[in-house]
């Protein structure tokens, strides 16, 4: 990609350095995309952040304390939270806030994807295709930072993301609503082209190694398949993702 920088070192400025001010951070409502620990601290301090970030689904890493230094900085007390680029959204207001524009429901679901590459094309494909929100775990995914928002050409700041401590907890919210969760499956029963998507409907996307988390694909509707003619193992995941969602996009187009 022509523009594309490889990862980098977080700017200091979007950094809330300590323990004291992560916390302060914390309760004054700011988001917060991850915070980083000390491996081998332990303190009441750090006790009080780990409790804080399991409270608000914010991930916690546990990094030796050269990743803390590598930042650039020395204060850090064993505790560092970079602040998020990403405003995250709580799933049932953006249900609510869909349904009541008299839209029908379309959600992603981002299962165990951790390359940026493929979370930024699949965030420019599904604000092209009129998903309504994706929705990642706080734990598991790749970081919705800086290079996360360059390879989505800005589009991680034009779509709602909802950030959930479980995706199971997430599609029985969405069960709840009336909206049904097809789990995209390389071995799944029925092709896309076979599905209706006119209803509404949110889909899951797993990461190309490991695929979707069984007890997650478990509890969803339909497995669906995108037909293939060549034997491989599989499609990249953006690559399906926009396959998929421009199918939706088509039935809903008609």
């Amino acid at each position: 990609m022509k523009n594309f920088r490889h990862p980098h070192r977080p700017k200091k400025s979007s950094l809330v350095i300590g323990p004291s001010a992560v916390k302060e951070a914390i309760l004054s409502g700011n988001q917060l995309d991850r915070i980083y620990i000390d491996a081998k601290a332990q303190n009441k301090a750090i006790d009080e952040i780990k409790t804080l970030a399991s409270r608000h689904n914010i991930p916690v890493n546990y990094v030796p304390a050269v990743k803390l230094n590598s930042f650039n900085i020395t204060d850090h007390d064993g505790c560092v939270a970079q602040i998020a680029k990403v405003q995250y959204h709580d799933l049932q207001e953006i249900i609510s806030f869909v349904v009541g524009k008299g839209e029908v429901p379309l959600f992603l679901i981002l299962d165990s994807i951790t390359d940026i590459r493929n979370i930024g094309g699949i965030a420019r494909t599904s604000f092209c295709c009129g998903v309504h929100a994706i929705i990642i775990p706080d734990k598991g995914v790749g970081a919705l930072n800086e290079d996360a928002i360059l390879t989505s050409a800005g589009a991680l700041e034009k779509i709602p993301v909802c950030r959930v401590s479980s995706l199971m907890k997430a599609v029985d919210e969405l069960h709840l609503n009336g909206i049904k969760v097809f789990a995209s499956e390389i071995k799944g029963s029925r092709d896309i082209f076979d599905c209706s998507f006119k209803e509404p409907c949110a889909i899951v996307m797993g990461s190309e190694e490991k695929g979707i988390y069984p007890a997650l694909l478990k509890i969803c509707d339909e497995k669906i398949k995108i037909p293939m003619k060549g034997n491989f193992d599989s499609l990249n995941v953006s690559v399906a993702t926009g396959m998929i969602l421009y199918e939706v996009m088509r039935q809903r187009m008609q």
